[in-house]
């Protein structure tokens, strides 16, 4: 019985050569979706880590002539802070923005019951030329080190919330910026109420303003978790070769059947014969051929009166591929404008 069972199983000598290409770009397509997955997990930092890696960055100088002439660009620019009244931290440090939150943790996620802001008019200043910074559109897009303190609900004596849980956990965030510090800004250069070339949100774009120096800013943004990012970034470029490879091969594959039709058309029929006598299940008698002369016309051969032209291979299959090709593009499109926030206009 079990030795039935076996030689039931076994696979045919031959297959046709869309298969592979098929399972390559399945795998790929898989392996797409994954990656995806992996970067949705990290929150809308990954968002903003992109933002940072693709925008082009221009000239201070440059930023300021875009809003005065109200060309629409989202584009960074680099500088230091500076502020004509900024305010004292408890260390005497001079700043120019400083958010806090407290946030308490119910399962797994962690609920923001509280956000104090204190802020003063600052600008991004490169020699002689200086630009404004918005702080209204700066949500996530602060990337700085934050300094946090954890305890429990009880700790926050008369600012904690009614009906939560005293043992519950909580934690309290200061994110701040100081006017000593050189940030990239991130956004659209326009002018403001007073005339002023200002950094601004917009068009589905956040306003970013990072402290930090690339490779730093990209830990800040991923919470510290290293593997995620490095999982997604192998999972995406493994797709984009798989899928890339199984094109590769049915193409190959077809120029190939094609080249071999051209140059002897009656070998595809004794390579069809076999494939169709590898795929008769295990114990069945293959039906016998039949003996005498063929019909006239009716020979096999496309070429014969009577016959139009025959199709080389299975198209169905390749029909498939393509279909399977084109659905993986169209869904990979779909999540990365749904990762990066929606379409967007020049």
């Amino acid at each position: 019985m079990s030795g039935r069972f076996l030689r039931a199983l076994r696979f045919p000598a031959t297959y046709h050569p869309a298969v592979v290409p098929l399972l390559l770009v399945a795998a790929g397509a898989l392996a797409l979706v994954l990656g995806v997955v992996t970067l949705r997990s990290l929150g809308p930092g990954v968002r903003i880590g992109r933002l940072l890696a693709t925008v082009p960055q221009v000239p201070l100088e440059d930023a300021v002539r875009l809003a005065e002439a109200g060309e629409r660009r989202y584009v960074a620019v680099h500088g230091r802070l500076d502020a004509e009244d900024p305010f004292l931290d408890a260390a005497d440090r001079p700043l120019v923005y400083r958010r806090t939150r407290i946030e308490v943790r119910e399962g797994r996620r962690w609920r923001r019951v509280e956000e104090s802001l204190e802020q003063v008019p600052f600008e991004l200043r490169d020699g002689p030329h200086a630009i404004g910074v918005e702080t209204a559109g700066l949500g996530d897009g602060l990337v700085v080190i934050p300094r946090e303190s954890a305890g429990r609900v009880r700790d926050l004596a008369d600012r904690a919330p009614e009906g939560l849980d005293p043992d519950a956990a909580a934690r309290a965030r200061i994110d701040q910026v100081s006017s000593v510090e050189h940030a990239t800004v991130l956004g659209w250069p326009a002018l403001d109420a007073s005339g002023r070339a200002a950094m601004t949100a917009g068009q589905g774009r956040p306003l970013v303003l990072s402290v930090l120096e690339p490779d730093e800013a990209m830990r800040v943004l991923a919470g510290g978790d290293r593997l995620r990012p490095r999982l997604a970034a192998g999972l995406l470029a493994a797709g984009l070769a798989l899928g890339a490879l199984g094109l590769a091969w049915a193409v190959g594959a077809s120029i190939g059947v094609a080249g071999a039709a051209a140059a002897d058309p009656a070998s595809v029929a004794p390579a069809s014969a076999a494939s169709a006598s590898a795929l008769v299940p295990v114990g069945t008698a293959a039906p016998a051929a039949p003996s005498g002369p063929a019909p006239s016309g009716l020979a096999g051969d496309t070429r014969s009166s009577g016959e139009g032209p025959g199709l080389v291979g299975a198209p169905g299959l390749a029909i498939g591929l393509v279909v399977v090709i084109g659905l993986g593009a169209v869904g990979g499109t779909l999540a990365y404008v749904r990762l990066t926030g929606g379409p967007r206009r020049p």
